[in-house]
C-alpha cells in the first residue's frame, strides 16, 4: 500500500541515489498503464479505515510514560529498518506521532490529516482545503519516513515558512529522537552540509535546486555508485566531503501545485561572471533602432507566445541600420538577435509588472507569486536591455556552469509526494509529468465559503472603480476586506482608489512584502482592507477576529481572473478557513490582461455587439474558455520544454559532458 521504492529502509539506499527518469517507448508506455490499470490508488474508502485503525491504536499510548513512549519509537524504528512499510507498522507509527503531538503541542491530528498523511506516504498529492492543517499533517509520513532512516526533504515556498514549520512542529521531532535541520538564505556551506545531514530538513525549493546543481558541480563526470566509491578510494573522500546533499530520497512538497507546475519552467542556473560582451552602447544602440521600428509593419507581437516576429521589411530595417555601427553588428543573426531582444525589452516587459527598479538594480517579480527574485536574470542579454532601457547600470553577461529546471529536479526523487489546496486542475500534467496522482481530502468542518457572483465589465477602468466600490460597501458591514491583484501596478491602482475614498487599508506587494506573513495574518481582523498581490500569503492562515464569524467573515474579492483557475481558488480559499463564515466575487472586464493575451478572439468579437449590460453570461463564456485556452497553452509549453530537457540530457550523456 505504501512507497515501495526502497527494499527495507533508507540504511540499504546507495551513495546519492537519484532517480535516473527515462522516457519510456511505446511498449513499456503500454505496460506502465497497464499496471497502473490494476494497480489502483486507495480509495478514500480505504483511507478512512486506516484513520480508524489509527485511532484505536493510539488508545495503547495515552498512558505511556515518556520513557515507555522513547522505549516504544526504539521499536517502530526497528521494525521500519527490517520490514519497511508494511501496513501494521504504518499504522503504529502514525499512532505514535499523533500522540505525541498531542502530548507537546496540544494538538491532535484529525482523521482526514491522517488520511492526508497516508496519501502522502502513497507517493501521491493530498488536496487539502486552506485551513485544513497541511503543517501537521505532513509531520506523519515525514516521521514515518525518518524513523525508518530515510532522508527526507520538506520543501516549502519561502525562508519565512521553512522556519516557522520547522520550529513549530519541532518538538514532536525532538520526542521521537529525529533531527531537524532548515535551510536558508545565506547560510554557509558547512552550516548546509550539516543541515542536509539531519534526518528532516526544511528547505525552499529554490535552495535545494540550486545546492543539488552545486553538488552536480562537484561530480562532473564522474556518476553513478561504482564511479563514487572508486573515487572516495582515490581521493580519500575529499571529493564526497565536498557535497552538500546526501541524494534525492523522499521529498513532501508544500503547495505542489505552485512549485511543480506554475514555477516548472524556471530555470535554475549557477553562471560566473564573464566579459561584458553586450556594452552599454550597444544595448542603446539596438534601443534606438527599436525605436524606428513601426508595430505591424516591421514586426509583429503574439501576446500569448510573449514572442516578437520581424517582418521581411523589418529584417532589412534592422539590418540597413547596422551597417553603420560596425564591430559586433556585422554578423546578420547577431544583429537581428540584439534589435529582437530590444524590442522584448520594450514591449512586452512592463516596470511594477514583469520587473522592479530598486537600489538602481533591475528585480524580476515571479508572475505566479507577486514576490521579486532578487538574483535572478533574464538570459541571452534581455536583462542587459532592460537595464539600458531603464537607464541602471547595464550588468555583464554571465557564463552558464550548470543549469536545471523544476521538472528535472523534482523528476529525480526517489519517491515524491506533496500537499496543496489547488491542484485538481491540474491533475493530469502532475500524473503524466512526475507520475503523482492528486487525492482530494474532505474537510474536518464542513465549508461555509459562499460564492456570491462574478461580475463582468467592457471597460478596465469601470472595474476598478466597482472594486473600490464594493471594497467601501462590506467596510461599511465592519468586515475585513481581502482585494487580490495580479501585478505591483494594479495592487498601487485600487490603493488609490480606495485612498480616496479615504478608506483605511495595508498593501502587500513586491515593494513591502517583508511583513508578508503579519500583514496576511491581520486580514482577518474587523473592518481591515489588505490590498495583496498574487503572493497572498500562501502557508498563513487568516483567522478571523472574536466577533467577526456572526458578521459573516472575511470577503475575498479577486480583481482580475489568472491563467489558471487553481491560482483564482487559492485566492478564495484565503475565507471560510476550518468551517468559519466567508465570501468571495471575481471582478472581470474585457481589457484585463487575460483576454488580452488569450482570449477566444472570434468569440469576443462576435459577441460584442450583443453585450448591452455588465454582468452577462456572455462575458462568463468568454471567461470559461479563456481560461481553458491559457491553461492548455501553457501545460503546451511546460510540455515542450520538458522535450528540450530530454534531448539535451541525451546529448550530453553521449558527448560524456557534465549536465
Amino acid at each position: 500500500m505504501f512507497i515501495a521504492e526502497w527494499e527495507r529502509s533508507g540504511t540499504n539506499l546507495e551513495l546519492y541515489p537519484e532517480k535516473q527518469w527515462e522516457e519510456p517507448n511505446w511498449l513499456e508506455w503500454l505496460l506502465l498503464k497497464g499496471s497502473r490499470f490494476f494497480r489502483k490508488a486507495p480509495s478514500l474508502t480505504q483511507m478512512y479505515k486506516f484513520a480508524h485503525k489509527v485511532e484505536k491504536a493510539e488508545n495503547q499510548f495515552r498512558h505511556f510514560s515518556e520513557k515507555q513512549i522513547s522505549l516504544y519509537t526504539n521499536k517502530i524504528r526497528s521494525d521500519l529498518h527490517q520490514n519497511g512499510f508494511t501496513s501494521q507498522s504504518v499504522v503504529e507509527c502514525f499512532a505514535l506521532v499523533r500522540e505525541v503531538s498531542r502530548r507537546t503541542l496540544g494538538m491532535q491530528h484529525y482523521p482526514v490529516q491522517i488520511i492526508g498523511g497516508c496519501v502522502m506516504l502513497n507517493g501521491m498529492i493530498a488536496e487539502m482545503e486552506t485551513g485544513e492543517g497541511k503543517t501537521l499533517t505532513a509531520t506523519l509520513p515525514a516521521c514515518t519516513a525518518a524513523l525508518a532512516g530515510i532522508p527526507v526533504h520538506l520543501v516549502t515556498v519561502n525562508d519565512y515558512l521553512v522556519q516557522r514549520d520547522a520550529e513549530w512542529m519541532g518538538p514532536i521531532y525532538k520526542a521521537l529522537g529525529l533531527k531537524v535541520g532548515t535551510i536558508l538564505e545565506g547560510m554557509d556551506l558547512p552550516t548546509r552540509k550539516e543541515s542536509y545531514g539531519a534526518d528532516i530538513t526544511y528547505c525552499t525549493n529554490k535552495q535545494i535546486a540550486f545546492d543539488y546543481l552545486k553538488d552536480r558541480l562537484v561530480f562532473g563526470n564522474k556518476r553513478g555508485r561504482l564511479r563514487m566509491n572508486i573515487d572516495r578510494l582515490n581521493d580519500g573522500a575529499s571529493r564526497m566531503d565536498k557535497l552538500l546533499l546526501r541524494g534525492l530520497h523522499f521529498g513532501i512538497v508544500d503547495e505542489a501545485d505552485s512549485v511543480l507546475i506554475d514555477e516548472a519552467r524556471t530555470p535554475l542556473i549557477i553562471s560566473k561572471n564573464t566579459d561584458n560582451s553586450i556594452s552599454e552602447q550597444i544595448c542603446h544602440q539596438a534601443l534606438q533602432i527599436s525605436e524606428t521600428m513601426i508595430f505591424g509593419n516591421d514586426f509583429l507581437i503574439s501576446e500569448r507566445d510573449r514572442k516578437i516576429e520581424f517582418t521581411a521589411s523589418g529584417e532589412n530595417r534592422v539590418l540597413q541600420v547596422a551597417k553603420g555601427f560596425g564591430g559586433l553588428w556585422k554578423g546578420q543573426a547577431r544583429s537581428l538577435e540584439l534589435v529582437s531582444q530590444a524590442l522584448n525589452a520594450r514591449h512586452l516587459f512592463v516596470k511594477d509588472k514583469h520587473y522592479l527598479i530598486q537600489d538602481e538594480k533591475i528585480l524580476i517579480i515571479d508572475e505566479f507569486t507577486g514576490r521579486v527574485m532578487p538574483d535572478r536574470s533574464w538570459e541571452r542579454g534581455l536583462h542587459q536591455m532592460i537595464e539600458a532601457k531603464e537607464d541602471v547600470p547595464v550588468t555583464g553577461l554571465r557564463d552558464t556552469l550548470a543549469k536545471i529546471s523544476y521538472q528535472q529536479f523534482f523528476r529525480r526523487y526517489l519517491a515524491l509526494a506533496g500537499m496543496t489546496g489547488t491542484a485538481n486542475e491540474a491533475s493530469r500534467e502532475l500524473e503524466s509529468v512526475y507520475q503523482l496522482k492528486v487525492m482530494k481530502i474532505p474537510t474536518n468542518r464542513k465549508p461555509q465559503r459562499v460564492f456570491l457572483s462574478t461580475r463582468t465589465f467592457s471597460r478596465a477602468a469601470d472595474k476598478w472603480a466597482a472594486i473600490a466600490t464594493r471594497a467601501e460597501q462590506i467596510h461599511a458591514l465592519k468586515r475585513p476586506v481581502l482585494i487580490g491583484t495580479r501585478s505591483v501596478a494594479d495592487s498601487e491602482l485600487i490603493s488609490s482608489l480606495l485612498s480616496e475614498k479615504k478608506l483605511p487599508h495595508q498593501t502587500l506587494n513586491a515593494r513591502q512584502d517583508t511583513d508578508e506573513a503579519k500583514v496576511v495574518a491581520q486580514a482577518g481582523q474587523g473592518e481591515h482592507i489588505t490590498v495583496a498581490t498574487n503572493m497572498a500569503g500562501r502557508g498563513t492562515d487568516i483567522k478571523l477576529a472574536p466577533g467577526i464569524a456572526q458578521l459573516g467573515g472575511l470577503h475575498v474579492i479577486a480583481s482580475e481572473p489568472h491563467e489558471a483557475r487553481r491560482i483564482d481558488r487559492q485566492l478564495f480559499g484565503r475565507c471560510g478557513r476550518q468551517g468559519d463564515p466567508g465570501s468571495y466575487e471575481l471582478f472581470f472586464s474585457l481589457e484585463d490582461e487575460l483576454v488580452q493575451s488569450h482570449g477566444p478572439t472570434a468569440l469576443v468579437r462576435m459577441f460584442r455587439p450583443f453585450r448591452i449590460k455588465e454582468n452577462s453570461w456572455i462575458d462568463r463564456v468568454i471567461l470559461y474558455w479563456t481560461q481553458k485556452f491559457a491553461e492548455r497553452h501553457h501545460a503546451k509549453i511546460r510540455k515542450q520544454l520538458l522535450k528540450v530537457d530530454q534531448q539535451v540530457k541525451k546529448m550530453l550523456a553521449f558527448s560524456g559532458q557534465a549536465e
